[in-house]
This record gives structure tokens, C-alpha cells and sequence, in this order.
């Protein structure tokens, strides 16, 4: 069996679900960190490991590289407790994972990127108004399916909320303000707590 490897990029969230969940579920990993703006995603070598040119890439067990950030999580959490047993936990697991990709992360991570990380928007921008706009609705929903559980899978952290975790708790960095939002505010808080909590950048690196 091969080594697991994460090739990523410094500041990517989706990046960091993978590296949280396996530091959750105890498993390690080697990181390769690439850089977008040194072209590293366009080198041919980087093609062959994955055509979509994207991170973050996964070295499985077994020696082939995964891409996808749900696809990793889904792999890395296999046996654990972060992917439930019973079909209908998997089906609500998977139900917050389509959130998270279709009504979510968009909404949280364009800001972000053209606002805090690229600085060529301003938070005035109408476009970044409008993924604030459908990024408000989705923080909604999150608050209120907390009022009856502390997790998105439910009494246990899932892969599903590993997934949300990353682009909600960088929010701010977008423009968002989650003071009314005080159960989402109160997830993050637990998931932040739990042991083998990964944050995004290393004490040595910041």
C-alpha cells in the first residue's frame, strides 16, 4: 500500500476539510502544498495526477490518486464515525453534503477569494452582494436545523460537518457577519473542540 498524500494549496477550504477530517479520525498524512499563482496546477506532472487541475488531490492506500473534496472525505472517513453505518444516517450525511456543494460553498468562497485572498472586488461589488444574498439564505437553513441537534449528522459530527465547517468559519472573510446566527456560531465552536482539530494554516507557517 502506498502512503497517503495531499497535495493542496495554503489557503484552500477545500483543502482543509480533508486535512481536518483525517486529523479527526487520526490519520496521517504527507501534505504537498502547490501554489496557484507559481503555475504549479498547469505543470504537466500535476495533469497526470489529476486532469480537473484542481486541489486537492488524495495518494489513496492503494495507489491511485482521488480528487474531489467530498469524494476524499467519503474515503478517509470509511470505518469511521464520521461516516454513519445505517443507510438512513448515510442519506442524511449525504443530503448536507449536496448542500453544502450546491446552496454553500459558492456562496461563501467566491467572496472570500475575490474579496480577502485576490482583492480585485470590494464588498459593494453587486456580484458579491448577490452570493451574499444566497449565502445569508443557506446560513438560515443551517440555524435552523441546529435548534434540534448539535450536528449536522445529528448528535455526532459526520463528514457532513467537516464539509460545511471550513467556508463557514472563513465567512467573515467574505463580508459575512454571523451574530444572528448564534447556533451556527455555537457548531462551529464545537467542532473547533473536538480532538484532532486541524486549523488552516500551522502555528509555524502563520
Amino acid at each position: 500500500m502506498s502512503a497517503l498524500e495531499l497535495i493542496d494549496t495554503e489557503y484552500s477550504g477545500n483543502a482543509w476539510k480533508v486535512r481536518l477530517l483525517a486529523g479527526l479520525v487520526g490519520v496521517p498524512l504527507a501534505r504537498r502544498t502547490v501554489s496557484i499563482v507559481d503555475g504549479d496546477l498547469e505543470q504537466p506532472w500535476f495533469r497526470e495526477v489529476n486532469p480537473f487541475l484542481q486541489v486537492p488531490v488524495l495518494r489513496t492506500r492503494e495507489g491511485t490518486w482521488l480528487a474531489e473534496s467530498m469524494a476524499i472525505l467519503w474515503y478517509l472517513g470509511a470505518g469511521s464515525a464520521y461516516v454513519p453505518d445505517d443507510a438512513a444516517a448515510q442519506a442524511r450525511t449525504l443530503q448536507w453534503l449536496s448542500f453544502e456543494q450546491t446552496l454553500h460553498m459558492h456562496n461563501f468562497a467566491q467572496p472570500r477569494l475575490w474579496v480577502h485572498l485576490r482583492k480585485t472586488m470590494s464588498l459593494d461589488d453587486p456580484k458579491v452582494g448577490e452570493w451574499q444574498k444566497n449565502g445569508y439564505v443557506a446560513l438560515g437553513m443551517m440555524e435552523a436545523w441546529l435548534a434540534a441537534q448539535p450536528y449536522f449528522g445529528g448528535e455526532h459530527p459526520t463528514v457532513a460537518d467537516v464539509a460545511l465547517y471550513p467556508y463557514t468559519a472563513m465567512a467573515g472573510e467574505g463580508g459575512y457577519q454571523l451574530t444572528e446566527y448564534p447556533r451556527v456560531q455555537a457548531w462551529l465552536k464545537r467542532i473547533e473542540s473536538l480532538p484532532g482539530y486541524q486549523p488552516l494554516l500551522q502555528k509555524d507557517t502563520q
